[in-house]
């Protein structure tokens, strides 16, 4: 079981997507920023270390917003935490993605999303899902 962290970056009623690079593993699909949990690692800390390491920026992490576990059908697993930013130092850079974009929640399920994520998609979409201020 992977455990990984990712950032709901919000603006106003858009969040920020990401699109991973050809060539790696589910090539241009799109995701929250963050990423895997490393040993001796909270999920918070992880997540700001991402952040760092793919954007360039210093984020202020916020609540947790939800907890999903995944399984894939090749037999891999992955336990996503996330978590909302509403603030962060720096100018957003683009490190590692193929592209990315701040995008009305209301689009979201227009985007092609990495499987784990699509619940939250149309939740986060719909409004189902309070997001904590």
């Amino acid at each position: 079981m992977r455990l990984v962290s990712a950032a709901i970056i919000l603006r106003g009623d858009e969040v920020l997507i990401c699109q991973r690079r050809a060539g790696h593993p589910m090539e241009f699909k799109w995701e929250f920023p963050g990423g895997k949990i490393e040993a001796g690692e909270t999920a918070e800390q992880a997540l700001i270390r991402e952040l760092e390491e793919e954007l360039g920026i210093q984020a202020e992490l916020g609540p947790p917003l939800t907890r999903i576990v995944h399984h894939y059908r090749n037999g891999g697993a992955v336990d996503l935490q996330f978590f909302v930013v509403y603030q962060f130092k720096g100018e957003l850079e683009n490190r590692v993605f193929n592209d990315f974009r701040w995008v009305p929640l209301t689009t979201l399920t227009r985007y092609d999303f990495l499987a784990a994520d699509r619940g939250l998609i149309h939740d986060l979409a719909e409004g189902k899902l309070e997001i904590p201020k």
